[in-house]
């Protein structure tokens, strides 16, 4: 029976779900999964995924203490929440998840580290094993030092926002144990640049600079993982078959798993091994004059830091404004439990018509059920109602 190119490519590819959607990781059943900051402000918003949010915002605000302002709330539900997602990923994949590093720390070594060292700190807190997690870092300079710090302590690192050949090499000799290559947005940006609408998937700048940066990395025998990642269509991704692994988003992995053909593999390290590619040694001097003539990939980097930043500015609004609206729904059940007790003189858990106080036409609004009784509950509900006869 032919197979569809889905199952094809989890023959000679780990197949890595690129979304922060729940539903759509159990849907297609890849091994690894990995999220940005964009894909969990989508995911924050959705909702389906809101009792995620509300209870990882109540446990921050409880761990603040009383008297803490939503800035030191929202702070702290901030990297929860990317946990809180990825403990909920772990559930039904069987491997790895990748939890981003604040992309605004992007070029801050020490504050990388840190975070790092903390996200590895709540996973373990609850009960998984920091393999099954790869903290996510952006390939600027000082976040590959930062990775290289991690991985001496067995913290796994995934480097992201990686555009270059140089990046590649500085993030295999730091010993990260994955790097993530952007293959659409280099696309994206060669597009831009020359004017030429589209190009044939042999020919793509994102699948030839992952095909040189896989073909180097097996040459030369490092360790580090090669994923490609932001696919545009499923011809890039058909043309790396055979890669370490591919991280797709739901969308492309639905086409691939209604598409029938046959799927060659297209990486491979024996013919990676015959390949012209000349050893470069990197240091840091290296690494900016190649960073600064690769124009694409100094612009991408940046473009990608930023657009990451945004997206957690876009979260930390979102979740202050939700916890405005949980403080207020909690200030309001107070009031009408303490309304409630007001009303309720025999203390039987109702308050009965003889016991109520106010009109019968507000009784009547607050009965939700019409048994002639108010419970609690039904207080709650219909405290708008009666903010006019109380003050609270």
């Amino acid at each position: 029976m032919s197979q569809n190119l889905l199952d094809q490519l989890k023959t000679i590819t780990v197949v890595v779900a690129d979304t922060g959607d729940i539903q759509a990781i159990e849907k297609f059943t890849p091994r690894d999964a990995t999220t940005n900051p964009s894909l969990i402000t989508a995911a924050a918003q959705m909702p389906e995924y809101q009792d995620i949010v509300d209870r990882t915002l109540l446990q921050a605000q409880q761990e603040a203490g009383e008297g803490s302002s939503a800035a030191e709330i929202v702070s702290l539900a901030f990297d929860r929440l990317a946990v809180a997602f990825g403990l909920k990923i772990l559930e039904i994949i069987p491997g790895r998840v990748s939890t981003e590093v604040d992309a605004r720390l992007s070029y801050d070594t020490a504050a990388t580290i840190a975070k790092g060292r903390y996200l590895i700190a709540q996973y373990e807190a609850a009960g998984i094993s920091r393999n099954r997690i790869l903290i996510k870092i952006a390939s600027t300079w000082e976040g590959i030092r930062a990775a290289e710090v991690l991985e001496q302590e067995g913290i796994h690192c995934n480097l992201t926002l990686l555009f270059g050949l140089h990046q590649a090499i500085a993030c295999a000799e730091a010993g990260a144990t994955l790097i993530s290559p952007f293959v659409g947005r280099i696309l994206d940006w060669h597009k831009q640049e020359t004017g030429k609408e589209s190009y044939a998937p042999a020919e793509d700048p994102g699948v030839l600079s992952v095909t040189v940066i896989y073909n180097y990395y097996k040459k030369f025998g490092y360790k580090t993982e090669v994923m490609g990642a932001s696919f545009r269509n499923i011809g890039e991704i058909t043309e790396l078959a055979g890669c370490d692994l591919l991280t797709i988003s739901p969308g492309l992995l639905k086409e691939l798993q209604t598409s029938m053909a046959t799927l060659p593999r297209k990486l491979d390290p024996a013919i990676a091994a015959q390949s012209d590619a000349t050893k470069i040694e990197m240091d840091k001097v290296t690494f900016d004059q190649m960073h600064e003539v690769d124009r694409m990939a100094s612009q991408k980097l940046e473009e990608g830091i930023n657009g990451f930043s945004k997206a957690l500015v876009a979260l930390e609004k979102l979740l202050t404004d939700r916890l405005i609206q949980l403080e207020s729904k909690a200030k309001a059940s107070h009031a009408a439990e303490n309304i409630f007790q007001v009303y309720d003189f025999d203390g039987d858990g109702f308050i009965t018509r003889e016991e109520w106080m106010g009109t019968d036409a507000v009784f009547d609004a607050i009965d939700l059920n019409h048994d002639g009784k108010i419970s609690p509950d039904e207080m709650g509900a219909g405290l708008g109602v009666i903010l006019h006869l109380v003050k609270v």
